[in-house]
């Protein structure tokens, strides 16, 4: 059954550890990553952009077949299903369709407008027991179609926000979605430990998580931040896989060419990319 991330990030938190958030594009993606966390017993947290949404048909094929997979593979770890960086009407979307987490970024509206809806959501997500993120200062690097270039939120709105009653928050510290610039500064840790403070217990979360040096990714743990999301790093593993498969001919050798053959090697490195990140969180073995 799907729980909230509520409970898992306020112990990761605890515990100064990150729960992975592992973007999922489709069936392979979600079995690899729902395997990994079985095997590790780590919590774990399935990310659907609204654009994988669409490419996956809708919101509730993809409840349907998570569902459908915690029951079939005997999936013993808690699980968020977690809609990333959603629009309003995404977010009430999901909501219905039976997500057990939503994230709404308000961090290109003002911030008057994103403290507005993002308390409609806080009540709405409250009654029925869903977790809620919020985003304030933009992740730099383009998702589905939102430009950021990786600014820095300012603590005190990031305190406006905390206090609504949102279970976590993403705040931008320098951070980019996709592969990182030769040029890039690094992270801010000034700016995230000025806003733990402002926000004492919350979680906070890291996008971009891709290509950040580990020293890095430990240090922010320890400043707070209990849930780092993933995703390019999963798609770079699958597609080297899955072209060393072809450029070796294998799909030419017998049944190679049969999908389940053919995707193998790239759901496997996804599996070994999903077990690295949950080493260097610190989350194996959290669920039990």
């Amino acid at each position: 059954m799907l729980v909230s991330a509520k409970d898992m990030l306020q112990k990761a938190k605890a515990g100064h550890y990150a729960v992975g958030h592992f973007n999922i594009n489709n069936l392979e993606w979600a079995k690899s990553v729902l395997l990994t966390a079985e095997e590790c017993k780590s919590p774990v947290i399935l990310g659907v952009s609204e654009g994988a949404g669409k490419y996956m048909t809708g919101y509730k094929t993809i409840v349907g077949m998570v569902n459908g997979m915690l029951e079939e593979l005997h999936i013993t770890v808690p699980v968020a299903l977690h809609l990333d960086h959603g629009s309003y009407e995404g977010c009430l979307k999901c909501i219905e369709a039976g997500f057990s987490s939503v994230m709404f970024d308000g961090s290109h509206y003002p911030i008057e407008e994103n403290v507005a809806k993002t308390k409609e959501l806080v009540a709405l997500c409250a009654e029925k027991g869903i977790s809620l993120e919020a985003e304030v200062g933009s992740i730099g690097g383009e998702e589905d179609g939102v430009i950021g270039a990786g600014e820095c939120a300012d603590p005190n709105e990031c305190k406006m926000i905390a206090d609504l009653g949102v279970d976590f928050l993403a705040a931008g510290i320098g951070n980019i979605h996709g592969k990182y610039p030769a040029n890039w500064q690094g992270l801010s840790f000034e700016t995230l430990d000025a806003i733990q403070q402002l926000t004492g217990t919350l979680p906070l979360v890291l996008h971009g998580g891709t290509g950040i040096p580990e020293d890095m990714i430990k240090k922010a743990i320890s400043l707070g931040v209990s849930k780092i999301n993933v995703n390019t790093e999963c798609q770079l593993a699958f597609a080297e896989a899955t072209r060393k498969y072809i450029e070796a001919g294998k799909d030419l050798e017998g049944k190679g060419f049969d999908p389940r053959k053919l995707l193998k090697p790239g759901a496997d490195a996804i599996s070994a990319t999903v077990k690295e990140k949950m080493e260097l969180f610190g989350s194996i073995g959290k669920a039990e």
